[in-house]
């Protein structure tokens, strides 16, 4: 597993499945004789996206940026048409380290679509059950109320099974929660009205968490957004926002889909300084 020191920060990267999806959707309006030069694709056109928690240490506290696949949560049909190669094994690599999700102390949920909050809940008989039973789980009002009254379109990704059994967990908030000193959640919008990125700073050291407004090193272009996104031009403008504020901190960015890097510092130009790769 991969791990990056941000000043009284430590990631860990936690294996939390894999899926095929197309890249034109992916890269929504961009033409693939341009994104193809940022990131393989397979002969059906389909890129690899790894669904992988950052597990996130600090000031003895632990918490975990969304969940992963799950395990078992999807149906054979499901996992056919998402791509699915490899489900979530989070005991496992919590385990490596000396932990197990009891341990959890927060689950920080970007946003609540199945690729992100399947691991949320896990099969108990012919229900559901939490996986992180002594965490709190936080995520925005607007994300957690479509969660639970999805519209036609978001129907598809917004599932009971991952809400129904963790009610008593959620803490929603509006527009920004600083969890402990630097450690904060703020909704942008854009990929999903209630989308949220997770920004912290210690003294000159930070890292943006921009979850799928960037999803991967490849959609560093401000204006690259994706098909997938419910307000592509609100990602634009928040990416946009967010790029300039990193770029000038010489921020670290965290990737929980990117198939090949964990994590990229850019300078003030935008130029990569430092990577960390994906080794497994």
């Amino acid at each position: 597993m991969e791990r990056l020191k941000v000043g009284r920060a430590t990631l860990t990267w936690l294996q939390g499945g894999v899926n095929y999806l197309d890249g034109g959707a992916m890269f929504g309006v961009v033409p693939k004789v341009l994104w193809s030069k940022k990131y393989p694709y397979n002969n059906q056109n389909q890129i690899e996206l790894r669904t992988d928690p950052i597990l996130v240490e600090i000031d003895n506290k632990k918490f975990l940026i969304d969940s992963g696949l799950g395990y078992h949560k999807l149906t054979d049909k499901q996992m056919r048409n998402f791509g699915v190669m490899e489900q979530s094994n989070i005991d496992a690599s919590l385990a490596e380290i000396g932990l197990s999700v009891d341990d959890i102390d927060a689950v920080l949920m970007t946003h609540l679509h199945f690729d992100h909050a399947c691991g949320l809940t896990k099969v108990k008989g012919d229900s559901y059950e939490p996986v992180f039973n002594n965490a709190t789980i936080y995520t925005s009002k607007l994300e957690w109320n479509e969660m639970k009254n999805p519209n036609i379109r978001s129907v598809n990704t917004y599932w009971k099974k991952n809400w129904e059994s963790i009610v008593h967990q959620v803490q929603p908030f509006a527009t920004e929660i600083e969890l402990i000193p630097g450690l904060k959640m703020i909704h942008t919008g854009g990929h999903s009205e209630g989308h949220s990125i997770i920004v912290f700073e210690d003294g000159d050291s930070c890292f943006i968490h921009m979850a799928d407004i960037m999803p991967t090193h490849a959609h560093q272009n401000k204006l690259w957004a994706l098909a997938y996104d419910d307000y592509p031009v609100t990602s634009v403008h928040q990416k946009e926002k967010w790029m300039d504020i990193g770029y000038g901190k010489r921020a670290w960015y965290t990737f929980y889909h990117d198939a090949y890097y964990r994590a990229i510092k850019y300078d003030e130009a935008g130029n990569a300084v430092d990577k960390i790769k994906r080794n497994s």
